[in-house]
């Protein structure tokens, strides 16, 4: 395996462990309650990261297809760590609102169990499309993020574990503010 590849699926696992121990933390009968009327629910949270898990890995996939049959990603011969090429701590910054787009927006209809399981399944297709373009040089391949402006591919695999992170930084604010009324 990739130097490469290894480092991006060791992101997201060690990012997914952070989650789990962040939903963990809240009892299940609060998880699909919210704390006010303007912020989501724990199942809302984890709806949405399913969500926008899913919507990346299908546009990934999809896009990385068309360069490798383009012939636009070669074998990737570098092997330094990537990890900080993107910028964490803007993602991770809670203080910074940031407006899901309307595909990736919780509809509610999921409680938090079902929204896990959906949360391994995108995860499981995601796992298998870094397997599947690991040696591959995403360097030369990207697209605009909404907030991040265009960020390579590297980059985007990335941001899934950070922007997971993020949320379970929220989960963890949803967690203590229902727990201490």
């Amino acid at each position: 395996m990739h130097p490469r590849t290894d480092e991006l699926l060791r992101h997201l696992d060690a990012n997914r462990v952070v989650l789990h121990a962040a939903v963990d933390a809240v009892p299940v009968a609060l998880r699909e309650t919210r704390p006010s009327p303007d912020r989501w629910s724990v199942a809302e949270v984890l709806e949405h990261l399913s969500r926008v898990e899913e919507q990346i890995t299908r546009i990934l996939t999809a896009k990385l297809s068309e360069a490798e049959a383009a012939g636009q990603l070669s074998a990737q011969p570098d092997t330094t760590p990537i990890t900080g090429s993107l910028r964490h701590d803007a993602i991770l910054d809670r203080r910074r609102a940031v407006t899901a787009g309307e595909r990736v927006m919780p509809r509610g209809d999921l409680d938090s169990a079902a929204a896990l399981a959906a949360l391994d399944r995108s995860r499981t297709s995601l796992r298998d499309l870094v397997a599947r373009v690991g040696g591959l040089n995403l360097e030369t391949f990207s697209l605009p993020h909404p907030a991040l402006g265009p960020i390579n591919g590297y980059q985007w695999f990335l941001f899934i574990g950070t922007h997971e992170a993020r949320h379970a930084a929220q989960i963890s604010e949803i967690g203590n503010a229902l727990t201490s009324h």
